[in-house]
């Protein structure tokens, strides 16, 4: 089992999955992990769909697949544009992302979390700007499931384009009309070598001392 800091430092995204079956032992460790999330209030207002019905995962496959078709558009018009590195990243991640939206059906789990507002204590709906504070009682829950995943060696990757979809999601899995969806998240095994080294901003880019614009010191 990996450490702590070493899943959270390896934590790839991870499109390329092999269809072989996750096994029902591990799905349920990865899911317990999901159980354990911190929420406000410990209400626990989330809700997740494991689908493995074959014909549920296609029908959430054309749906992606059209949504994927569309969002990739701007970054592929984007690229002459970029320095050869940048090129070079954005073509793989588009690579993986087209496997993966060729390929989403195939997929042995798609978990799709749900989540249901009238549980939430969302302390900034009246703030005049784009609300968040909702989403720490769910997005917990995302990021439990993918270290599970990390260190049960399962792949996975934080998707969020069917919620154009959500209408259609909603009926295809019979989610009740006051629960509504914010990410999916395919899992699986790895095709290639899965997790590895990220990148990130460095700390001092990302931490303040006490004020803003403040450098960070420890």
């Amino acid at each position: 089992m990996v450490d702590l800091y070493e899943a959270m430092s390896t934590l790839r995204a991870v499109r390329r999955l092999k269809p072989d079956p996750v096994p029902a032992e591990v799905l349920g460790r990865v899911l317990q992990a999901a159980a354990w999330a911190p929420t406000g209030g410990n209400v626990q207002p989330f809700r997740i769909v494991a689908v493995k019905q074959p014909a549920l995962k296609q029908g959430l496959g054309d749906l992606y697949h059209a949504e994927w078709h569309e969002y990739s558009k701007g970054h592929i018009a984007a690229m002459p544009g970029m320095r050869e590195a940048a090129r070079e990243q954005m073509a793989k991640m588009l690579k993986a992302g087209d496997y993966l939206a060729s390929h989403m059906a195939e997929t042995p789990v798609i978990l799709v979390f749900c989540f249901n507002p009238d549980y939430m204590a969302i302390t900034d709906s009246g703030l005049g700007r784009p609300s968040i504070v909702g989403g720490g009682s769910v997005y917990t829950a995302v990021q439990n499931v993918m270290l599970a995943c990390r260190a049960e060696g399962l792949g996975c990757v934080l998707t969020t384009l069917l919620c154009h979809k959500e209408q259609a999601v909603k009926e295809l899995l019979d989610i009740p009309a006051d629960w509504y969806t914010c990410a999916h998240v395919p899992i699986g095994y790895p095709v290639l070598k899965g997790h590895g080294p990220i990148s990130r901003r460095p700390l001092d880019k990302l931490v303040y001392s006490d004020q803003w614009a403040q450098p960070f010191t420890e």
